[in-house]
């Protein structure tokens, strides 16, 4: 489900559209790394004729966000929790 609904957003998302995840499992987390870096989530780079990498969306997130100590004292189940964002190009 998470696939699809990953290729879904580009037909979706407007251009500057912002696509939004949280991942509770490493698994899914390069499933959405992967998608937000190379627009497929093989992870495969795509590129044209020139050597110009096709990348669907801008990342911004630098690094993925975490809860901070704060909120793991209060809700512990956030823990595993990780969170990118991406703009569509």
């Amino acid at each position: 489900a998470l696939i699809d609904m990953l290729k879904a957003t580009e037909n979706h998302l407007k251009k500057n559209g912002r696509l939004v995840v949280i991942s509770y499992h490493s698994i899914e987390d390069r499933i959405v790394k992967n998608m937000m870096k190379t627009g497929n989530v093989e992870g495969k780079i795509i590129s044209d004729e020139y050597g110009n990498i096709e990348r669907p969306y801008k990342i911004l997130t630098k690094q993925i966000v975490v809860a901070s100590e704060e909120e793991l004292l209060k809700n512990s189940r956030a823990k595993s929790a990780k969170l990118r964002a991406a703009s569509k190009l």
